[in-house]
């Protein structure tokens, strides 16, 4: 047994994927339309239970070729989601785009390493997976533990997207387009022209918390920028397909709340320690994961605003 999985790692980070895929179970995944495909993530926190597969993720299929969209929050993921794809279609999988660079959307990369497949993502995203892997590799091995942690690694993109950047996927074109700081600074989203559906990533929430790891005052500006997009349906980050730009709203308000109390506690001579407590104490309810993500956003928010 214990040279049958010290084989099946050797092969993944050869990059003999097919081998592994075979040996995993397909993710569940629904068809949102015409070959358009989403994995629908936990609203939960990374957990060894869920083996981190809390964001929603999927794949594009063109007449020549797919596109994956995110790849899960482990190896163990990936490799699920590659199944999946190949219960589908054998066409060669030419790309890989990371919406972000925060693990639950990006360590199942390695499952794709293979010739012909370029990883994709915003121009800044090599920065931060410098800066930040490490850390994040560590605090997944803290989490998760045991099998799931043993050929974790970043992989970073191959090809770069700074403003606008097209895919032909073969009589299907993908949009994507790298936007300012707001969630992160490396938000990048893809849309199918073919059936309007935008994946997002996080720089959408519905349901869970918004999680702010880059700029309120740059995310709510490029909600209103993202608000214009053509698009008919989106895939979030977090939270259920939903119509467009509809889906926009519970977010838009949380951010604006945030940051209006925040504003008003500094103008009132409060510590960086009251808005933790009370600055959109109000969108409690609405929201899951609140308690996890809220006090963290909001002294953020006030490092950010105090010195507007």
């Amino acid at each position: 047994m214990a040279c049958r999985v010290w084989l099946m790692t050797a092969l993944a980070l050869l990059g003999a994927p097919t081998f592994v895929w075979a040996q995993q179970q397909a993710l569940p995944v629904d068809e949102i339309a015409p070959g358009v495909f989403v994995h629908s993530g936990k609203t939960a926190l990374m957990t060894r239970e869920n083996a981190g597969a809390i964001a929603n993720i999927g794949f594009i299929i063109g007449e020549s070729a797919v596109a994956v969209i995110d790849t899960g929050g482990s190896v163990r993921e990936g490799q699920q989601l590659l199944a999946a794809i190949r219960a589908r279609t054998d066409r060669p999988i030419r790309y890989v785009i990371n919406t972000h660079g925060h693990p639950d959307h990006m360590f199942g990369n390695i499952a794709f390493v293979q010739d012909g497949t370029s990883f994709v993502g915003h121009r800044n995203l090599p920065r931060a997976l410098t800066t930040r892997g490490p850390f994040y590799i560590e605090a997944f091995r803290r989490i998760m533990g045991g099998e799931l942690i043993d050929d974790v690694r970043m992989v970073p993109p191959t090809i770069l997207v700074d403003g606008i950047t097209t895919l032909d996927l073969g009589s299907r074109t993908l949009t994507l387009r790298a936007w300012p700081a707001a969630h992160t600074d490396n938000d990048l989203t893809v849309l199918d022209e073919q059936t309007r559906i935008l994946f997002a990533g996080d720089l959408v929430f519905l349901s869970h918390t918004p999680v702010l790891d880059g700029s309120l005052r740059g995310w709510l500006d490029v909600i209103d920028e993202l608000a214009t997009l053509p698009a008919q349906r989106v895939v979030p980050g977090h939270g259920v397909v939903s119509e467009w730009p509809a889906a926009l709203a519970d977010q838009r308000r949380y951010l604006q709340t945030l940051a209006s109390d925040v504003r008003a506690l500094i103008a009132s001579g409060k510590s960086i320690t009251a808005a933790a407590g009370a600055a959109a104490a109000a969108e409690r309810s609405r929201w899951q994961l609140f308690d996890d993500f809220h006090a963290r956003n909001a002294t953020a928010a006030f490092s950010e605003i105090e010195w507007e």
